[in-house]
C-alpha cells in the first residue's frame, strides 16, 4: 500500500473530528521532519502554523460549552470535509488526475463521516444536565485525532487499519443513538394518544 494514501486517510478522518488540530499537527511533523512521508512545504509555514493555532484554540473553547459547540459543529459541516479535501490535494502532490480525485474525494468522505459521528455524539451528550461530560468528550476527540495523525506520519498502514475501525465504530454508534432517539420518540408519542384517547372524568 502507498504510504501516502495512509497519510491521506488518517488526515482525512482526523480533519472531521478537529480539522485545525490536523493542520496543526502535520505542521509540527514537518518542521521536525518526523517520519518517512515528506510534509508539502506549504503545510509548513509559519503562517499556517499560527492561523491553525488560533482557529484550534477557539475550537477547543467552543467544543466544551454545551449548545455552543452544536452551533460550531453545524458551521463546519462544510468546513471540515472541504478543508480535508484541500488537505488531500496537498498531500498527494504532483500526482495523475485520478489520483488527485481520489484523494480529494476519499478524504473528504471519511471528513464528512467522522463529522457527522462527532455532531451525532455531541447532540446526545448535550441532553445531559451536568457540563462535565462535554469536556471529557472533547478532550477524548482531541486525543484520538492526535493519535491518529500520530499514525498517519509514522505508521500509515497502521493509519488506515484505525480509520476503518474508527469508521465501523462510528457508524454504530450514530445507529445506537438514532435508535435510542427514535424509541423515546415513539414512547412520547404512544403516551400522548394514551392521554388523548383516555376517557376524562367529568365533574
Amino acid at each position: 500500500m502507498d504510504p501516502i494514501a495512509g497519510l491521506i486517510a488518517g488526515a482525512g478522518w482526523a480533519s472531521g473530528i478537529n480539522l485545525y488540530g490536523v493542520v496543526a499537527l502535520l505542521n509540527i511533523y514537518g518542521r521536525l521532519g518526523l517520519g518517512d512521508l515528506e510534509i508539502p512545504e506549504v503545510l509548513q509555514r509559519t503562517d499556517v502554523l499560527i492561523v491553525a493555532l488560533i482557529m484550534y484554540l477557539m475550537e477547543f473553547v467552543a467544543d466544551k460549552i454545551p449548545y455552543v459547540d452544536n452551533v460550531w459543529d453545524a458551521i463546519h459541516t462544510a468546513v471540515r470535509p472541504l478543508g480535508a479535501a484541500v488537505l488531500g490535494l496537498i498531500l498527494v502532490g504532483d500526482a495523475s488526475g485520478l489520483s488527485q480525485a481520489l484523494a480529494g474525494v476519499g478524504s473528504a468522505g471519511l471528513a464528512l463521516t467522522s463529522h457527522a459521528t462527532k455532531s451525532t455524539t455531541r447532540l446526545a451528550v448535550n441532553t445531559s444536565p451536568e457540563p462535565v461530560s462535554n469536556a471529557l468528550v472533547s478532550i477524548a476527540e482531541d486525543g484520538i485525532v492526535a493519535v491518529v495523525v500520530f499514525f498517519a506520519v509514522e505508521y500509515p498502514v497502521v493509519a488506515v487499519i484505525a480509520v476503518v475501525v474508527l469508521l465501523v465504530a462510528g457508524i454504530l454508534v450514530m445507529r445506537a443513538i438514532f435508535g435510542a432517539a427514535r424509541r423515546g420518540v415513539e414512547r412520547v408519542r404512544d403516551g400522548w394518544r394514551a392521554f388523548i384517547g383516555s376517557p376524562r372524568q367529568e365533574d
